[in-house]
């Protein structure tokens, strides 16, 4: 039996040890919150390697010609150039496909060699020449655009920056 004011050795040695345990674990949970902190704080970096792997998908069904890919990674009403009704529906993407991808500007040819510009962290785009002047870099104002939804990366908008 315990008197009051007198702990057993035994009883003691278990209190040190449950003691010794805790800042352990205060530990392990401040590295966790560090961690999960430092993740939070570069959103831009998984966005950019989202929009990354999107924009190599894209270009490649853009490239091969795969409308029906290229529909599923587009968001409607697609925005188009000054004076140009708005894309409304899948259906219709794919009936103007080519006035999109092969109008002003060969977008095949362009997403070869171009390069998406980041805008924002929810957007990029891409400036290609006319398809008169494939090579003519320094004047490329068909701008698509591409931007971060709920559902990931889509193409957004077809603009051409001199109308």
């Amino acid at each position: 039996m315990m008197t009051r004011g007198t702990v057993k050795a035994s009883e003691l040695n278990s209190f040190i040890s449950i003691r010794a345990c805790l800042p352990w674990r205060v530990i392990r949970a401040q590295t966790w919150l560090a961690g999960v902190l430092i993740l939070l704080s570069f959103p831009n970096a998984f966005a950019e390697s989202d929009f990354s792997t999107f924009w190599k998908e894209f270009k490649s069904a853009v490239i091969a010609g795969d409308k029906t890919k290229v529909a599923e990674m587009t968001k409607f009403p697609l925005s188009m150039s000054y004076m140009e009704k708005p894309v409304k529906s899948k259906q219709e993407f794919l009936r103007r496909y080519d006035e999109i991808f092969k109008g002003e500007a060969n977008a095949a040819q362009c997403f070869k060699s171009g390069k998406p510009h980041k805008q924002s962290a929810e957007q990029y785009d891409i400036y290609c020449p006319f398809k008169e002047t494939p090579n003519d870099w320094e004047n490329a104002p068909i701008r698509f655009i591409f931007e971060q939804t709920k559902s990931g990366w889509k193409f957004t908008g077809l603009d051409n920056v001199n109308e």
